[in-house]
């Protein structure tokens, strides 16, 4: 009997799958871009909660459906939402395809650094800026800290990333900005500093900025925030680009400093890139090549740099990708440190050329191989496994050298949730730095740590985000230390085009090996080793408004938002009594890294953009200006000022007020763009730069009302495959300087070719 029941009830819930199955059919296709024709990858496709697929990473999909009608859907941030009306009947099985497009530029701008996801800009719970490729062609940026010079709230001093005040001047050592490729740190094993030729501006997708403490999704060094360069993969057209420019530098307004006689000093280069699909593969190759004479007597370069990115896409495994990244840069030349004088040494090294010149020769190489895997399925599930390895090489004359590896490796699991506008991430990070230094001796460190971030969207209008970050640092033959550390925000959207966002992250940065080890000495500058020296703790916080327009042919943003970033522990490099008074030079008096105590920056920021017609002429805006006053907490007056340049309670190497403007217009086939930066007057400085320098500080008092920098460039488009320009930078010739005794650039004139098939 028992056998029989078993029976009847298998065969009716046989039957009854089958008849279920039966009623059934399949649709799928694949989604691509209007516009570029590339697939869409992680569309979300559905007729409703219950029936919804993701694109793969050919933009293909599959949904089963029971019999019936239906509208099929598709959306995806940046796109607008598509849809077709279908008819499914039982065991058919039918295609459907999805142009999407884009939507208007200031709502399609796509961002990934906020939160490691995909969100629209106007929506993350941060400051951000992004910087689009089309910026530095316009402007022939050969490195990308020129770039960053040119967005609000960020300076580079002395090749350091400061965004808002949060840096001074580190002498080449250490950094508070985290600067990344595709997530990937750059910043070198030893000195913590990023080498901004080495990054691989020719294959650029575009650039995020995130201002503010960063830690809890990056890590140390994102302490006042992170830099971010996204590169592209290969398109579904093959892609070549090339461009070569030359450039020279006129006599600066002050004819004495003119060193080079009736010689002309020259600056030239080419740079080259090709993306293709081959069947599975995506290949990118670049290279670029540069030789500068120099304005600065002794200080020339030449390097070559080689990069490519590849990526294999499984068939047999849907989801599955994998590849591996390179990146190769040669360089050598002379590199200019202190001018001799402000009357007619300026632009030459103190000491001279020769025996006793502070300048230095080198050579250096950097190489770094980056493997990684990727995993996306239909369900929202994605997995990422990152891996670099990082070896710089740095040999010179002055017996400073330092040979450094960096060893990384990131695992994240990803999980989002579109029927409850959920999206989850989970990681965890080891890094491990070893070098060998003239400058710091042989030194280890090591740095793991675990991360997690939930971002959710409430009645598709309020954005939450909470992150959360352990870390754990340790040198080698010290104790280890670690640190919890969070984040938080919230984005909500008042009406259209009207968001408002407040955020607050905790930072942590640990000392670099340079920070705590470097014993080295630049003419009358000795700088003393510090193995004493503690890690950086700190905050910032923030609140925003970002207001999008749309009138008539006219599109812009206004985005305003007021901060404070606080920090325990800052280190500097301060001027002080370190060494042996008999044994060291100048009786041990020299800078060292320290603790200086609690730090407060408090500020506003103002940025916007537009686009339109005036009088029928395309015209293009993006401007902003940026206010901070970043003091010392527990200042004591009598203590702290008789090293530094000022009085007051201001922090060194800082300029309180800084605006950035660039304007671009285009008729017909020519194109017209000025670009100006202004910083107020550099405050305070260390006091020993005025009295041992040459020339410091009779030059600050000629110059203490701020600087202004004019560019402007006119371009023709001959085709749509060829561009021609010419531009000049620092238009006035201005003369200035970024730190105590570092001249800038005379006004010069590049010529631009930029051709593309």
């Amino acid at each position: 009997m028992f056998l029989k029941r078993s029976l009847f009830f298998f065969s009716f819930f046989y039957s009854c799958a089958y008849f279920l199955a039966a009623q059934t059919g399949i649709v799928s296709g694949r989604i691509y871009d209007a516009a570029t024709k590339e697939a869409v990858i992680g569309a979300t496709v559905f007729t409703d909660d219950a029936h919804a697929t993701f694109t793969d990473v050919n933009g293909d999909y599959k949904l089963l459906l029971q019999e019936g009608n239906y509208v099929l859907k598709t959306k995806l941030i940046g796109y607008e939402l598509a849809e077709k009306s279908l008819e499914i009947k039982s065991n058919q099985t039918i295609s459907i395809d999805f142009e999407m497009r884009p939507l208007s530029q200031e709502l399609s701008t796509v961002v990934v650094s906020a939160g490691k996801f995909e969100q629209r800009l106007e929506e993350v719970t941060v400051s951000m800026e992004v910087i689009k490729p089309g910026l530095l062609e316009n402007n022939n940026d050969i490195n990308l800290d020129a770039t960053l010079e040119r967005v609000p709230g960020v300076t580079i001093i002395d090749g350091q990333a400061n965004i808002r005040g949060g840096s001074g001047l580190s002498y080449g050592a250490g950094s508070r900005v985290q600067v990344l490729v595709d997530d990937m740190p750059t910043l070198a094993a030893d000195a913590g500093d990023v080498k901004w030729s080495f990054l691989p501006i020719e294959n650029l997708e575009q650039i995020e900025i995130i201002k503010g403490a960063s830690s809890a999704l990056f890590g140390s060094s994102a302490m006042n925030g992170v830099i971010n360069l996204r590169t592209a993969y290969a398109k579904t057209k093959p892609v070549t680009k090339f461009g070569l420019y030359s450039s020279f530098y006129e006599a600066p307004k002050n004819d004495l400093y003119k060193w080079w006689g009736k010689n002309t000093q020259l600056t030239t280069g080419a740079s080259f890139l090709h993306g293709q699909k081959f069947g599975q593969w995506d290949v990118v190759i670049g290279s670029h090549y540069m030789k500068d004479d120099g304005y600065r007597q002794g200080e020339v370069e030449e390097r070559h740099r080689f990069n490519a990115n590849t990526r294999y896409r499984f068939k047999r495994a849907e989801g599955l990708s994998a590849g591996i990244n390179a990146n190769y840069m040669y360089n050598n030349g002379g590199l200019f440190l202190i001018w001799a004088d402000d009357s007619t040494g300026a632009l030459q090294p103190l000491g001279g050329i020769g025996e006793g010149t502070t300048n230095s020769n080198y050579t250096t190489i950097r190489f770094s191989i980056d493997p990684h895997l990727t995993y996306v399925d239909k369900n929202g599930f994605s997995y990422k496994l990152r891996m670099r390895y990082f070896k710089t090489s740095n040999f010179n004359d002055t017996q400073q050298e330092s040979f450094a590896n960096l060893y990384y490796g990131e695992s994240q699991f990803q999980k989002i949730w579109n029927k409850i506008n959920l999206s989850a991430s989970f990681g965890a990070v080891l890094q491990n730095g070893e070098v060998v230094s003239d400058l710091y001796g042989i030194r280890e460190n090591v740095n793991r740590s675990v991360y997690a971030q939930m971002d959710k969207k409430f009645f598709n209008k309020l954005n939450l985000t909470f992150g959360a970050r352990k870390e754990w640092f340790k040198f080698a033959y010290k104790g280890t230390e670690s640190k919890p550390i969070m984040r938080a925000g919230a984005n909500y959207d008042i009406v259209k085009g009207t968001n408002v966002r407040a955020s607050y992250g905790q930072g942590y940065r640990y000392p670099t090996i340079a920070e705590r080890y470097i014993k080295t000495q630049v003419g009358p500058l000795v700088i003393y080793p510090n193995d004493s020296v503690k890690s950086e703790t700190g905050w910032s916080a923030e609140i925003g408004v970002r207001q999008i327009f749309k009138v008539s042919e006219w599109k812009a943003f206004i985005d305003a938002s007021v901060f404070r970033n606080e920090y325990r522990d800052m280190l500097e490099f301060t001027f002080g009594n370190y060494g042996k008074p008999f044994v060291d030079p100048f009786f041990g008096i020299g800078f060292k890294s320290v603790n200086i105590g609690n730090t407060r920056i408090d500020g506003f920021e103002i940025s916007s953009g537009a686009e339109g017609k005036l009088f029928k002429v395309p015209l293009d805006i993006i401007a902003g200006y940026t206010y901070i006053n970043p003091i010392q907490i527990d200042f004591v007056a009598e203590r702290d000022t008789g090293k530094n340049s000022s009085n007051e309670n201001i922090l060194k190497y800082r300029y309180k007020h800084s605006f950035k403007a660039d304007v671009r217009v285009t008729v017909k086939k020519i194109n017209v763009g000025i670009g100006v930066r202004y910083n107020s007057f550099m405050e305070n400085i260390d006091e020993v730069f005025n009295q041992l320098i040459p020339g410091v500080l009779s030059f600050r008092e000629k110059h203490n009302k701020g600087d202004v920098i004019y560019d402007a460039s006119i371009g023709y488009i001959i085709d749509e495959n060829i561009k021609v320009a010419v531009l000049c930078k620092n238009l006035t010739n201005h003369e200035y300087i970024s730190r105590p005794a570092d001249m800038q650039s005379p006004r010069s004139f590049v010529f631009q070719v930029n051709c593309s098939f």
